[in-house]
């Protein structure tokens, strides 16, 4: 025989022979008495979509101007 089937094969054998599985694989019963999650409503992805179109430059000079703490925005 091929010693790679002892390699691969006896691995398995000797697993599949274990006689516990580990705890985090077996179901708990507090698993089944815990409620179910909420349903989501349904929401469409086109929601919140705002079009957007490109406009021209404003003058810069006026922008400055409005946010200035003299004339805009003072704090």
């Amino acid at each position: 025989m091929k010693p790679s089937i002892f390699v691969v094969g006896l691995p398995l054998v000797i697993g599949g022979c274990a006689s516990t599985l580990p705890p985090n694989v077996v179901a708990s019963s507090t698993a089944a008495e815990q409620p179910s999650a909420r349903a989501v409503a349904y929401q469409s992805p086109m929601s919140g979509y705002v079009a957007r179109q490109p406009v021209d430059p404003k003058p810069w000079r006026r922008q400055n101007d409005l946010q200035s703490p003299a004339n805009g925005d003072a704090q």
